[in-house]
């Protein structure tokens, strides 16, 4: 079977992480069938930050088809929700994951703003979903975000 023909330029960096989502996917699969580890908080913040920048990708191309091709632009609109919502569970499974302060002790782990340029972890997987937040709560209604619920609502 031969893979479609397209040409070798076009959007090489979105064929790149979906070649790294596969690879990371592929990779957790084989540490299933020895030893399973959890998950941790830095595995949820680098999923949150690639689920935030496809949302935010989804945000322009819906943006720029809805004139030319309307129903287009409403799925990739719904798509843009519906990505919005993984990345709010994320988030949230993110804080109900313990702290490497809590398995490491709070001295090994403290908080040293000046090592990371863009402040601890928490704050920018925090600081991160409220910008993608801002974006959301201009394009939709709370009965758009309102449609899905998740396993602790049941």
């Amino acid at each position: 079977m031969t893979p479609p023909t397209r040409p070798q330029d076009a959007h090489p960096y979105l064929r790149a992480a979906s070649a790294g989502v596969r690879h990371h996917t592929r990779a957790l699969a084989r540490q299933d069938a020895t030893s399973p580890a959890p998950v941790d908080r830095l595995h949820l913040d680098v999923l949150h930050a690639h689920l935030t920048a496809l949302h935010q990708l989804l945000d322009r191309l819906a943006e720029t088809t809805r004139p030319p091709h309307p129903a287009a632009g409403r799925h990739l609109a719904t798509a843009h929700t519906r990505v919005w919502q993984a990345t709010a569970e994320i988030h949230s499974a993110f804080h109900l994951l313990p702290s490497n302060a809590a398995a490491e002790g709070a001295e090994a782990s403290a908080c040293h703003p000046e090592r990371l340029p863009e402040g601890p972890p928490v704050l920018t997987i925090c600081q991160r979903h409220l910008a993608a937040g801002h974006i959301i709560r201009r394009k939709t209604t709370p009965t758009d975000l309102r449609t899905h619920t998740t396993a602790c609502a049941r």
